[in-house]
């Protein structure tokens, strides 16, 4: 296996050769370092990750790498300081009776070698429980990608263990929030999934809202409110070199954009006479279609994974609902019949559920649902919680969460993701106030 690839992206990767570790053996026909996330219950896979050898960076990789898997909430990181044996040869087999003797069931290790002004990141996944190497990989590459590294080797021991695409080696863009409450700032920031490398792609002197990644991960659409206090538009700005592009210059609001699933089109909201409908756009031709024409509020719409359905909210109803239409209009249906208000749904990439905020009574919520509407779960409340968004597995969900008791401090909202199980819940750090975030594919190779 060969992997040569240039990113197009501000921070590039390029893996100059990777390629799979040959296994020492055989793998037998039954792995035991498996986890099955269909079972009700299970318990984290507890992974032993030594610090890789042969550079200090290698230290580094190994932390990130921990992180990534234990932040997932199925993997258990044991403690460095348990390990009974130290000198682990990442070329040589280890010895598996010192790992089964901390509770490993998997071993991780790894060497960073440097030359001619790159590096090369050898690891291997050990399976401590039948003493044979799972997995490994070999890469190449420039020294400052060192992390990028480590997401795509925590991304390659995820699928080993679940069966299942790995999240780690992603962005997520998010509006950043700072200022008091009469003054707020909303601009738009982009960093890695796990909070590093976080950087600021508009300036803050208009609001800017509901950034949406294109699947090449060079784009992004968003809301952002006019210098000249006109109604607000739907942007088009490339993440590599800032140009930004306004997509279409409507009588009224246009806003809650989003791409498809190709990346060709992006379906909007514009509110004109009275009344929000669905918009499609052609990116590079400008060619704009309706999709829907009635007196009520349709909006939030969101193309399905494989681009030929559309689900949206509308107070067609009555009361805020989701419905779903074919992609290029017509046939709507609704699939939301709850107590409450539903809203921001979106698609999930695997296609089989739809997330979802639910509005009631009793606050905010986080939800999913099976495409016919059946199947409806709550997987997180509070005081204000909304905005769900999908890792590219399917696995996982990021929102935002507003916090009650900030003492009357203006915004106070931080990201937060949780398992489709409506397990590990935790907050994604960045350096201030965060909310609508959106994650991205992950980053091609």
């Amino acid at each position: 296996m060969t992997r040569k690839n240039n990113l197009k992206l501000p921070r590039r990767l390029t893996i100059l050769g990777g390629a799979a570790l040959a296994a020492g053996a055989t793998m037998p026909a039954r792995a035991q370092l498996t986890i099955d996330m269909t079972r009700p219950s299970f318990e984290p896979v507890p992974i032993a990750i030594v610090d890789f050898g042969g550079d200090r960076v290698g230290a580094q990789i190994a932390e990130v790498i921990r992180n990534d898997l234990q932040n997932s909430g199925l993997f258990r990181s044991i403690s460095p300081s348990s390990f009974i044996q130290r000198d682990v040869d990442a070329n040589s087999a280890p010895r598996f009776p010192d790992w089964r003797s901390v509770g490993a069931a998997g071993l991780v290790v790894g060497q960073v070698q440097s030359g001619g002004g790159n590096i090369k990141v050898d690891f291997r996944l050990w399976d401590v429980v039948v003493g044979q190497q799972a997995t490994g990989l070999s890469f190449n590459s420039q020294p400052a990608n060192w992390r990028r590294l480590a997401h795509i080797i925590a991304d390659a021991i995820y699928k080993r263990v679940t069966g299942e695409d790995g999240y780690f080696d992603t962005r997520v863009a998010y509006v950043s929030e700072s200022g008091p409450a009469n003054a707020r700032v909303k601009r738009i920031a982009i960093m890695d999934q796990d909070g590093a490398n976080n950087r600021y792609i508009t300036d803050g002197r208009t609001i800017a809202l509901t950034p949406r990644f294109s699947p090449t991960l060079q784009e992004i659409v968003y809301m952002a409110y006019g210098e000249d206090r006109g109604p607000p538009r739907v942007y088009l700005q490339n993440v590599d070199s800032s140009r930004r592009e306004l997509l279409g210059n409507f009588p009224g609001m246009s806003f809650a954009p989003r791409f498809s699933p190709d990346g060709t089109k992006v379906v909007m909201s514009i509110s004109a006479d009275g009344n929000s409908d669905l918009y499609e756009m052609d990116v590079r031709g400008r060619a704009l279609r309706r999709l829907t024409n009635t007196p009520a509020i349709d909006t939030s719409p969101c193309y399905s994974n494989d681009g030929s359905q559309i689900v949206f909210n509308s107070d067609r109803g009555g009361s805020q609902q989701l419905y779903i239409m074919g992609a290029g209009g017509g046939g709507e249906r609704r699939i939301s019949f709850g107590e409450g208000r539903y809203a921001t749904p979106v698609w999930s990439p695997r296609g089989d559920f739809i997330a979802f905020t639910k509005i009631g009574a009793g606050g905010f919520g986080i939800g999913v649902m099976r495409t016919d509407g059946s199947g409806e779960r709550m997987l997180a409340s509070g005081f204000l919680v909304e905005g769900p968004t999908w890792a590219p597995n399917g696995r996982v969900l990021m929102f935002f969460r507003g916090n009650p008791s900030s003492g009357g401090r203006a915004g106070a909202v931080s990201l937060h993701q949780i398992d489709i199980t409506g397990r590990f819940e935790r907050q994604v750090p960045t350096p201030g106030d965060a909310s609508d975030p959106a994650w991205s594919p992950l980053i091609p190779q």
